[in-house]
């Protein structure tokens, strides 16, 4: 067995009614990608918090001796610091968000985790204390070498959980195409890609795909035609997808994320799981 892809996920707990419904998914991803999980609570820890940790553990088969990490202040600044302060791979948490205009929203504590973690991070909508199966899982192709290894991992979870179908995707906007009808004309910038086709952009997306190697997982590609990288968000809510994964590369977008996925801290269409 492939060691897991992580080292440790750290769930950021709270005692809210989701309390034991996150603490399961963190759980399942610890199973999954892995080798340790920590718990992150944002305020003191007396007699009371103890014990409804030791309840929860017991209820859910985790071990007593979990390390559980407090820290008062913000929420969101008290996660991030505890996260880089133990060198946290995973942050596990709940997104909080609420509906409006048929959109789902983040709430602030995990818009903040999305753009500010230097670890990879992972939300669920509705967690669930007996987690189902995420069965169709949406992946946003980077072509590069952290996208490469995002995928191994997308891959990695895809396949131990049984899933029925890995879409890999991009999106092809009206501005890709009027850039392609136009790169006879535009010159050429050293070290920039040039803009492809719909053709071009398919077959690019395919020899991505294949450049990971071969997998028993169902996978198929797809280039959306959009106007904006909102059209990613219609298609993952179009197919009922359970996840959707997004790589970033700290190393391009030190800043933040990069435009054409910056609508992820906003609007959450699924669980969702950033790469860094």
């Amino acid at each position: 067995m492939i060691d897991p892809p992580y080292r440790t996920v750290a769930v950021a707990s709270t005692f809210s009614p989701r309390f034991l419904q996150v603490l399961a998914e963190g759980k399942r991803i610890r199973d999954r990608l892995c080798q340790q999980m920590h718990l992150i609570y944002v305020g003191k820890c007396d007699e009371e918090t103890t014990r409804k940790f030791s309840d929860a553990f017991l209820q859910l088969e985790l071990p007593s001796d979990s390390t559980i990490h407090y820290q008062e202040g913000d929420p969101a600044v008290a996660i991030l610091a505890v996260a880089t302060a133990n060198e946290v791979d995973l942050l596990v948490a709940g997104a909080l968000e609420k509906e409006a205009v048929l959109r789902p929203f983040l709430g602030n504590v995990a818009r903040r985790l999305v753009r500010e973690a230097s670890c990879s991070v992972m939300l669920f909508t509705k967690p669930e204390q007996e987690p189902k199966p995420l069965g169709r899982i949406v992946f946003m192709a980077e072509y590069s070498e952290h996208g490469r290894s995002a995928l191994q991992k997308a891959l990695r979870l895809a396949a131990l959980e049984k899933c029925e179908k890995l879409f890999v995707i991009r999106v092809y906007t009206t501005f890709d195409e009027a850039r392609a009808k136009g790169r006879s004309s535009a010159p050429e910038v050293a070290g920039s890609e040039l803009p492809r086709t719909l053709e071009e952009e398919e077959t690019a997306l395919e020899e991505f795909i294949d450049s990971v190697g071969q997998t028993d997982v169902p996978i198929e590609a797809r280039c959306i035609r959009g106007n904006t990288g909102y059209a990613a968000l219609d298609f993952v809510q179009a197919i009922e997808a359970m996840l959707l994964v997004v790589p970033i590369d700290p190393q391009q977008s030190a800043d933040g994320l990069p435009p054409h996925v910056s609508w992820v801290t906003d609007v959450i269409p699924c669980n969702l799981w950033v790469i860094r």
